[in-house]
């Protein structure tokens, strides 16, 4: 299978609704590798590599997000592989 990543952005009530630890969850789950954190503009940054199929369920779950959070927007590219191994969640 073909490895992709994306990254970007989303928007809406992301913080302080334990979206970046929801987000490490469901990577694990699904063997994506990469990162999530917090900007100081409300937004959450991501990048999420591995398997196309798994990349694109995680990046379809961060349209919704956990139960508290309320996304307004959600936007992706693909970019090269970063060759990232694991998830974390940046401080």
């Amino acid at each position: 299978m073909q490895r992709i990543c994306l990254h970007g952005y989303v928007s809406g009530r992301v913080q302080g609704v334990f979206f970046r630890q929801a987000t490490a969850e469901q990577a694990e789950r699904l063997d994506v590798d990469g990162w999530v954190r917090n900007l100081g503009d409300g937004r959450v940054e991501v990048l999420l590599e591995g398997e196309e199929p798994a990349v694109r369920e995680l990046a379809a779950w961060l349209e919704q997000g956990p139960a508290k959070a309320k996304v307004t927007a959600l936007a992706l590219e693909e970019q090269a592989l970063q060759g990232i191994t694991g998830f974390i969640v940046r401080r």
